[in-house]
Parts: C-alpha cells; sequence; structure tokens
C-alpha cells in the first residue's frame, strides 16, 4: 500500500481484533471471565492472520471488571505465552479508551512494539449460578504478583447532597440528563418518549445484524416504551430496556503493532485499521453541579481534539459508536460531537442489545468498528456488515476487498462516571499525514467548566434543570429533581407526593418554577 511508505515505522495499527462470547445455562459449564480474555486474544491474533504472534506481545492492558482477580494481565499473559510481558490493570474510573490510546502512545514512543488491550465479563455466569444454586468460583490470583502498572482512580461518584436525596443509581442520574435533552429539545413528554422508543427500536435492529452481540431480536417500539412486567419503568422515562445489559458473558481484545513490526511479521496491511486521533478530559464534576446538564464541555472540546488530531473533517465520518449505558449518553454524545446527519451513532446496536460488560463495553464498540471500517461499503451500511456470519466466522470473512474500499472514518466516545470523564477516538481505514496523535485536555476543560456551587437547608423558589420519578415495585416511588436558585447556586430535592408524581410523568416540569423546602421536599409553586 502506497499510502504506508513515508509513515514512521512506529505508527500504531489495529492489526487484529478477537471476541469471545458464550450463553449456558449451566453456570459450571460457563469460562470464567480471564478464560474469556485469553480466547479472545488468540481470535486477535488469528485475526490478524498470525496465530504465533501472540508470544510476541510486550504489554498486556485489562480495565476493571466485576471480578476480583488480582492481576488479569498476569494470567492472560501466561496462558498466551508472553510471561514476561507488562501487565497493566486499570482500576473503575479510569476511562476505557485511555488503554487503546496509552498503548498507541507508547508504540508511537518507540517503547513498545505490540501489545493487546482484552476484556471481559462473565456476569451472566453468575446470575445463573444464583438461579440454578450452582456454586462457581474464579482462579484464585493471591499468588500473583502485582500488576506492572495499576492505574486507579479516587474521583467522587456523587456529591454529598446528591447521596442525602438518595440520588446515587447510574439510571436516575441519566434519567435527569434525559429530562434536560427532552427539554432542549422543545419536546413534549409523550412525543419524547415515542421517539426515544423508535431511536431503540433502530439500535435493536443493528444489533439483531451484529454478530457478536447478545441480544439479536429486533424490537418494535412500543416494546421498549411501555412499561410491561417483563420491561417495567425503573426512572422515566427509563425501562428496563432502555438500559445498559451487563448479564453477560463476552469478552474482546485489541491487538495493535507498530506498522514496523507488522510488516516484518508479514501481516496482511488491507486489514490494518488505524487509530489517528484521540482526546481524554478527566475533568470530573457532579452531575448537580455541571452548568449544563443536556450539553458537556467534556464531550465537545475532546470530540473537537480527536478529530483535529486525526487530521479528520466532522463531515468525513462515517460511522460511530457513541456511549450508550442509557439513552441520554448517546444522545449527547451525538448533539456534542455532533455526528454528522445519516452517520449511525451506533455499530454494535447500543450497550442495551448488544450487551454491556462492565467497564469494557467501550472497547467491545472499538473492536467491532474495526470490523466495520474493513467491511462497510457506503454510510449507513456499517451496522448490517457481517450480519449472516457466525461468531467463529466472522473474523475470518472481514476485510477481504479492503483494498478497495472508499475512505472510512470511525469515531469512538467513551464516559466514565455520570458523565464526569469523556474520550474520543478517531480510527480509519487509511492512515492519516502524521500517523497517531493524541492529547489530554483535562485543563482546558476544567477552565471552561467551573462547577455550580450547591447549597442544602434552602428554603423558597426554585427552577427545575432536570428531574425523574423513581419506580419501585412497579409503581412510582419518588421524584428527584435538580434545580437552580435566585442566587446562582443549586440544590436536590425529592418529592413522594403521589399527584405531583403523576405531573411530574405527564407534564414538562424542567424550566418551571417550585416551591423548596428546608428539608430538602418540593412541591409545585403557588400560583
Amino acid at each position: 500500500m502506497a499510502a504506508l511508505d513515508g509513515l514512521d515505522p512506529r505508527t500504531p495499527v489495529i492489526v487484529g481484533v478477537g471476541f469471545r462470547q458464550e450463553k449456558l445455562e449451566d453456570p459450571k459449564a460457563s469460562a470464567e471471565p480471564y478464560v474469556l480474555m485469553v480466547e479472545a486474544a488468540r481470535r486477535a491474533a488469528a485475526d490478524a492472520g498470525a496465530e504465533d504472534l501472540a508470544p510476541a506481545i510486550e504489554s498486556v492492558a485489562v480495565p476493571q471488571g466485576m471480578w476480583e482477580y488480582r492481576n488479569p494481565a498476569k494470567l492472560v499473559a501466561d496462558a498466551l505465552g508472553c510471561p514476561r510481558a507488562t501487565t497493566i490493570l486499570a482500576g473503575l474510573g479510569v476511562l476505557q479508551l485511555q488503554l487503546v490510546t496509552d498503548l498507541c502512545d507508547a508504540i508511537a514512543a518507540g517503547e513498545r512494539a505490540v501489545g493487546v488491550v482484552v476484556a471481559g465479563e462473565a456476569k451472566y455466569r453468575r446470575l445463573r449460578s444464583t438461579i440454578t444454586g450452582e456454586p462457581v468460583h474464579d482462579t484464585p490470583t493471591d499468588g500473583l504478583p502485582p500488576p506492572d502498572v495499576h492505574q486507579t482512580s479516587q474521583d467522587m461518584w456523587c456529591s454529598d447532597l446528591e447521596s442525602r436525596r438518595g440520588l446515587t443509581s447510574p439510571i436516575e442520574f441519566f434519567a435527569i440528563i434525559e429530562s434536560a435533552l427532552r427539554y432542549a429539545r422543545g419536546l413534549d413528554v409523550a412525543r419524547h418518549r415515542d421517539e426515544l422508543a423508535a431511536l431503540y427500536s433502530r439500535f435493536s435492529a443493528i444489533a439483531a445484524a451484529n454478530p457478536h452481540a447478545w441480544k439479536r431480536e429486533a424490537l418494535p417500539a412500543a416494546a421498549i416504551r411501555d412499561a410491561s412486567p417483563r420491561n417495567p419503568m425503573l426512572a422515566f422515562p427509563y425501562t428496563k430496556a432502555h438500559a445498559s445489559q451487563w448479564n453477560v458473558n463476552q469478552a474482546v481484545a485489541i491487538l495493535i503493532c507498530a506498522l514496523g513490526r507488522a510488516r516484518a511479521l508479514g501481516l496482511d496491511p488491507r486489514r490494518w485499521i488505524f487509530p489517528r486521533g484521540g482526546a481524554l478530559s478527566k475533568h470530573v464534576v457532579p452531575l448537580a453541579q455541571m452548568r449544563g446538564l443536556a450539553s458537556h464541555r467534556g464531550s465537545v472540546v475532546t470530540g473537537e481534539r480527536a478529530l483535529a488530531l486525526a487530521e479528520v473533517d466532522r463531515a468525513d465520518v462515517t460511522d460511530a459508536e457513541l456511549y450508550s449505558c442509557f439513552p441520554a449518553a448517546i444522545q449527547s454524545f451525538a448533539r456534542d460531537l455532533p455526528i454528522p446527519e445519516g452517520c449511525p451513532w451506533t455499530v454494535t446496536g447500543s450497550m442495551a442489545f448488544a450487551g454491556g460488560p462492565f467497564n469494557n463495553a467501550t472497547l467491545e464498540g472499538v473492536g467491532r468498528m474495526v470490523e466495520v471500517l474493513r467491511v462497510a461499503t457506503a454510510p449507513g451500511d456499517a451496522a448490517r456488515a457481517g450480519a449472516e456470519a457466525p461468531d467463529d466466522d466472522a473474523s475470518a470473512r472481514h476485510g477481504k476487498a479492503a483494498a478497495a474500499l472508499p475512505p472510512r472514518v470511525g469515531i469512538v466516545s467513551n464516559l466514565s462516571g455520570i458523565f464526569s470523564k469523556q474520550a474520543c477516538l478517531v480510527l480509519a481505514n487509511a492512515p492519516g499525514p502524521h500517523g497517531w496523535r493524541s492529547a489530554d485536555v483535562t485543563g482546558e476543560v476544567a477552565a471552561a467548566d467551573p462547577p455550580v456551587p450547591l447549597r442544602d437547608g434552602y428554603a423558597g423558589p426554585a427552577t427545575v434543570v432536570g428531574y425523574t420519578v423513581v419506580f419501585a415495585g412497579g409503581a412510582p416511588s419518588h421524584a428527584i429533581a435538580i434545580c437552580d436558585l435566585p442566587d446562582g447556586a443549586r440544590t436536590v430535592v425529592r418529592s413522594g407526593t403521589p399527584a405531583f408524581l403523576d405531573a411530574l410523568m405527564r407534564e414538562e416540569w424542567v424550566g418551571r418554577r417550585v416551591e423548596v423546602a428546608a428539608d430538602g421536599g418540593f412541591a409545585p409553586a403557588t400560583p
């Protein structure tokens, strides 16, 4: 490929991706998480065209999951035959895309030539164990050395005031963001619910065409919108069908090489995908203190910077995998980046249908994006690539005609916490003029986005900026709202009055005046 001739041999290229999914009813027959990761890594090597590549891996990076392995990267490295590989564990709160950008940075700096980012969960195995009463156990790792690199994050999940009001569940936070998005779009409550259900119905169809999706069934909008015994309302307007599906057994591996090493190994360049630009922000602000609930400065800046570093115009983006733990996340990213008209927002089908393995769903999205950029033929076709291929054969079929494909550009977004950190990664099926470039934009975002002060004990008028009604046992339990105070501060309030809860679900209350009590209650303002 002539386009590669002038590139620095240290340019990082994704040479292989591997997936492993298992859905067995018998928990004892199911593999534990690290075994799934090992298999995904082996498949990534096979996908690269060199099954014996695994022993050449120089680093193994794993994001923390729901398991308790002391050093999962060491388990994977030993099984792959690269026991001297640097082992990396990224704790909760570390952006998933940081593992990819860190590896690309290390390769571009000449510190590494071959590395893998691998992740996996077996939460479905645990669920089946609970249901069947059959105990399962993961490999004990007390005797393993600690990881060579352990990245950690001590950032707060929520403010003290949010916690005191009972606002701690992710779905409740994102449902509050959803109300702010609805208000920003000028939609009434009923129409907004209709559009949200239609959007997720389209996502379910994309997942149905994704050979790695956990749930491959296209659902009608009504089955998503309306509450039912199998699809309860959780936090208005979100039903269970809007939420990330954690109960999955899924693993993914992303194998990245220096261009010079990939050539020396004789790997097929027609299958390579090029990481071109990445940006991340670690500026943490609790939701109640964010100046905008519908738009997030970190999303805007990381998207702009990643595209600029990749030397890609926004209009050239053909495919996207936007973070989709809940509908507010994917919609907010689509508005803030923004995604070009006609570009699909997901190539996996979203975490609600493709699966949302805890703390590594974005890496599943990167893997699927690699396949899509190899095989897609026209805008909008990406999500349908490989629809009929079985999981075992998908990698072998992808990319056979890659050399003849038009330029394709994909963007993957990631958040951590409640939109408290953001990252964007730009990938393409052709290299950029300057190879790989990345940036940490935390300082820039922090300077433009100082937190709004919070106040407890306030009594008097306030204006709602976001709210949700929380359900328990299929019935409305209470409402939680974030409100602006006349002096520019914020507060978090709660109500359990049934008539008010009903009104909050029938009418739009964002932007409306309410009366706040000193104990944190709120009610409609007196006319």
